[in-house]
């Protein structure tokens, strides 16, 4: 058995300066950054940001497990998709390319111990995409009830090609029931079960969607999963969404520079006819096509569908989470405020704001 199989690293910061790394067993090698108010943790076995919970309320939103061996690399928690989203082409499938690219299904390796950084723990990491021919480095800083990741993707191909980068975090129970409520600030959107070339066709606007005809609102998901996913685009400076559990008195929330991520995928699963799984995702594209399509495509609603990196060229983008604890009759997010190092949400249809300092992005 390979030795990261065997190990978890807990690297704990409640003194400055002092560090320690704990044996877990046989657990997968995970990293926790345990902060003054907050704990969170990525497993380095595909990526995925596994935990994030406060100290005074424990429930982790993130709590989500994908398919695949209990210790081999595969998609958990907030994963990222890269160098796509969706499935590939046959023939890249038969070339061995996974489902939402080799990101989420790769090793992660330490670019040495996390430190303390003023008030924030930062620790970096890399992987390598063999078959994208691409390279990603993370840095990711937890500080107070947030944490803001940046990630830096260099093509070390010889030749620039087209590609996909999209931030999938996906919420399940106990966190998600059937009282947790969605909301973001997308706008004209589409459900990708419609019919191929032109899945925009009918076009819906956020919270809405379509199902045989008939209207979803896509923030509250309770039995039936139908459309699973709708895809929408983002008009403003900022992209955000959030995920309200007013059961558990708490609040997840993302924001990111829409230059940067300029659409939103809404995906909801059921299982056993309770909520089990809802992607609150921004990437670059929408459609978790093959590129074949997207290339044909080229644009809807006058977005492109894919971006495209030089030989040897370094793109970085970036974005911060977010918790909050709210009120039981917290009614959800109509509107999130950001000013560059504060956001304020305005709750739906309400007159109460809360307000937490992220820093920038």
């Amino acid at each position: 058995m390979k030795k990261w199989m065997a190990v978890a690293l807990v690297i704990t910061a409640l003194l400055p300066g002092l560090w320690t790394r704990e044996a877990g067993g046989a657990d997968r090698p995970v990293i926790t950054l345990r902060g003054e108010l907050a704990h969170l943790s990525i497993d380095l076995a595909g990526g995925g940001i596994v935990d994030f919970h406060l100290l005074s309320n424990g429930i982790n939103p993130l709590k989500w497990e994908g398919e695949g061996g209990e210790l081999e690399p595969r998609n958990r928690g907030h994963f990222l998709c890269l160098d796509r989203v969706g499935r590939p082409s046959a023939a890249e499938q038969a070339k061995g390319m996974p489902f939402h690219g080799e990101a989420g299904s790769s090793m992660w390796e330490l670019l040495g111990e996390p430190k303390q950084q003023g008030d924030a723990l930062v620790v970096e990491m890399s992987t390598h995409l063999p078959l994208a021919g691409m390279h990603v480095r993370r840095t990711v800083r937890l500080a107070g009830a947030h944490f803001s990741v940046r990630e830096e993707v260099t093509n070390n191909n010889a030749l620039g090609r087209i590609y996909n980068m999209v931030q999938h975090p996906t919420i399940g129970p106990p966190f998600l029931d059937e009282g947790t409520v969605v909301d973001a600030n997308a706008r004209k959107g589409f459900m990708l079960s419609s019919p191929m070339p032109n899945p925009e066709e009918p076009s819906v606007y956020w919270p809405q969607a379509l199902d045989a005809g008939m209207p979803v609102d896509m923030r509250q998901l309770v039995d039936d999963e139908d459309p699973p996913v709708v895809v929408y685009v983002i008009n403003d400076e900022y992209g955000w969404t959030t995920a309200t559990a007013p059961g558990h008195g708490l609040l997840l929330g993302y924001i990111w520079k829409a230059a940067e991520y300029p659409w939103f995928r809404a995906w909801r699963h059921i299982r056993n006819g309770r909520p089990f799984a809802r992607g609150i995702e921004f990437g670059t594209t929408g459609p978790g096509t093959p590129f074949g399509f997207l290339v044909e495509k080229g644009r809807i609603f006058g977005r492109t569908l894919f971006d495209y990196i030089d030989a040897g060229e370094t793109i970085s983008r970036s974005y911060v989470a977010f918790l909050v604890e709210v009120p039981s009759d917290f009614a959800g997010v109509e509107q999130v405020d950001y000013n560059g190092t504060q956001v304020e949400l305005r709750e739906w249809q309400g007159k109460r704001r809360l307000s937490l300092e992220i820093g920038g992005l």
